[in-house]
Order: C-alpha cells, then structure tokens, then sequence
C-alpha cells in the first residue's frame, strides 16, 4: 500500500490545507515547509485537516511546533477536520509542550508518582529475592551432586578460599576482637566498680564475646573483606563473558565458582571466631587488670565458672549459618552483573550492604530462638 507523504499547501490567504500521513517515515523535509511559511500579524488563520490521513507523535509535534509558532506571531490560529483521535494525541503534546521544565508537581501528581515509586521498588526488592531463592536451590542441587559424586569437588579452589577468606584475615580479625574486648571491659569497668563488683568482668566480657560479638564481628568483617571480593571476582568474569565460555565447555560456574567459595566459607570462618573469641576474651583480661585490678588468674578462674560450653558452641554454631549467607549472597550479586565495569562495582557495594544486613537478621532470629528454647 502506497503511503502519501505528509504535505501542506496554502489555496487562500489565511487558509491551510494538511494532507496525506503526517508520520515519522512521511514527513520529510516538511519541516523546513513549516518553517517558510509566514502570516501577516493579526492575521486569521484555519488549518484545514480533513484530508489528514495518518498522525503520529513526530506529525503531531510538528504540527504542534507550527501551531505555536503562528501564535506567537500575532496570528489566531485554528485546527479544523481533524480526526478524534488524532485530535486526542495533539491536544496531549500540547499539554506536554505548554507545561513548563521543571514545574513544580500538584500534591496529587506526587503522591500518584511516590506510590509508583515505592511500587516499582518492592517489585525489584520482590524479584530479587525470588531469584536470590532460585539461586539458593540451584546451588543445594549443585552441592547434592558433588556430595554424590565426590571426584566433581574442585579441591584447590576449596583450599585457596580458605586461605584467602581465612588465614589472610587472621589479622584483622585478630586486631579488631582485641579492641572490641577492650572496649567492653572499659564500658564495664566504671558501673562494675561501684558496686564492688569488679570480678563479674569476667562474666560480661565472656558471654558478650562468645555468644554475640566474636561471631557477628567477625562475620561482619568477612562480609565486607571476602563477599565483596567473591561479587567482583564473578562480577568481572560474567563482563568479559568468561562465565559463558564455561557454559559453552560444558563447565557448570556453580561447580568450579561459587561451591568452593562457600564450602571454604564454612570451615574457614568458625576458625576465625574462635580466634577472635580468644583475642577478644584477652583484650577485655588486659583492660580488666588495668582498670579493676584483676589479675589474668582471677579472670580466667571466674571465667571457667561463669561461661559454659553451651555458650561458647551457640557462638560457633552460628558462624556456618554466617558463611552460607555471605559467600551465598556474595556469589549471587556477581552472578547477576550485567553491562560494564560501573556494574561491577555496584553489584560488589549491594552484595556487602545485603550480606551485612542478611548476618545481623540471622543473629537476631537466633537470638529469638535461643530466647525461646531457655539457652
């Protein structure tokens, strides 16, 4: 079917005839036609549209851009025989052209664009946690498999994780339990002085250390030191499509980046917590000795009446559930990179702020169970 090119031509003075398909693929060099053309000021003008025949959003801007240009010479324009509905979709680029950059928004139009807002933000939160789910499930399958069939277990990535996430972070964990102790003693120290009450020191920095602080702080720690290098190493190969080079070898990525990375996660980091329990309980025995005079031996005396092994394995117990949530999470955000090197990064940045916040509502869920159960 032929389509007619959008045209304009003038029989009287003060009268314009429109015809053919006013469109994006017809209007050509139609605008530099518009532009030419020039009415006396004051004068009264029709624009004739009954021979229109097609309109779309690129006809009706031009139109429009005539229309307004006219008008701002002095002349009184109007549009006659237009189509109803491509009367509708000029009048809405009129709207759209007569409202001015940067207006301010009626109460109603913000609250509608605010419900939007929070609309499409639950949607995202929504899906992203449903595929955080699905990514769950696929590595418990990937995981029942190497259980199953042992030799698929990629051994050396499993050992240079746990270096890596592990005793690499020997120190960090180390300096920061052995502040973090100090600073519960010197906390305790002034309330447990007035009172005579300077032995339970014991008491409060061991049960703060093993139950709660060395496992969240540590996994903390992991979170921002190991999920994040977890997201931008998978995050940098999905970029440069090593990922799909794998699948295209027939390698599984779950198998070979993310199994081993979580495995290593859940051995390396109960180590640490206790590690930092033991810097953290000798940080709270050295500010002990020096602010309530309570030598190492009282201190440790104490703390083998008041700790018990139950306390010390719910703080073990925890780091495992910590692990899984951080390598999970951490794999999971670098898996979904797409575009850039900019993605990268943002992935990294939510797979440490997701981590973290995904840890202490783990840690609280646990401490509502322990509640429940009297431990």
């Amino acid at each position: 079917m032929e389509v007619s090119a959008a045209t304009i031509h003038q029989p009287a003075h003060g009268d314009l005839t429109l015809s053919g398909h006013w469109t994006a693929r017809s209007i050509g060099d139609l605008e530099q036609t518009l532009t030419s053309i020039h009415l006396r000021h004051g004068a009264s003008v029709t624009l004739d549209a009954t021979r229109v025949d097609a309109l779309d959003t690129a006809g009706a801007w031009l139109l429009q851009a005539l229309v307004q240009r006219l008008r701002g010479e002095g002349s009184a324009v109007a549009v006659h025989g237009l189509h109803a509905g491509f009367s509708r979709l000029l009048d809405a680029v009129a709207q759209q052209a007569a409202a001015p950059a940067g207006a301010a928004a009626t109460p109603g139009r913000t609250r509608w664009a605010t419900l939007e807002q929070l609309g499409r933000r639950v949607a995202e939160a929504t899906g992203q946690a449903t595929a955080l789910l699905a990514f769950v499930g696929e590595s418990a399958l990937a995981l029942a498999g190497c259980v199953a069939h042992p030799k698929r277990l990629r051994w050396r990535p499993i050992l240079f994780n746990i270096r890596s996430a592990g005793f690499d972070a020997l120190p960090i964990v180390g300096l920061l339990s052995f502040l973090l102790g100090v600073v519960v003693a010197y906390q305790a120290a002034d309330q447990l002085r007035r009172y005579g009450a300077n032995i339970f020191v014991a008491d409060l920095v061991g049960l703060s250390m093993l139950r709660e602080f060395a496992p969240l702080m540590t996994a903390i720690i992991i979170a921002g030191r190991s999920g994040s290098a977890y997201a931008a190493q998978i995050g940098t190969m999905a970029v440069t499509e090593e990922i799909d080079a794998m699948r295209t070898i027939g390698i599984a990525p779950l198998e070979l980046l993310v199994l081993p990375k979580i495995i290593a996660l859940m051995i390396a980091l109960p180590l640490l917590t206790v590690f930092a329990d033991l810097l953290g309980v000798f940080g709270g025995m050295v500010m002990a000795r020096a602010q309530l005079g309570v030598s190492f031996e009282e201190f440790l005396d104490r703390f083998s009446k008041a700790i018990s092994v139950t306390s010390y394995l719910i703080g073990i117990g925890k780091a495992p559930v910590f692990a899984a949530i951080i390598a999970t999470v951490g794999c999971f955000q670098g898996m979904r990179t797409r575009g850039g090197p900019d993605s990268v990064g943002r992935q990294t940045t939510r797979s440490v702020v997701q981590g973290i916040f995904l840890v202490i509502v783990a840690d609280a869920l646990f401490s509502v169970a322990f509640s429940l159960l009297d431990l």
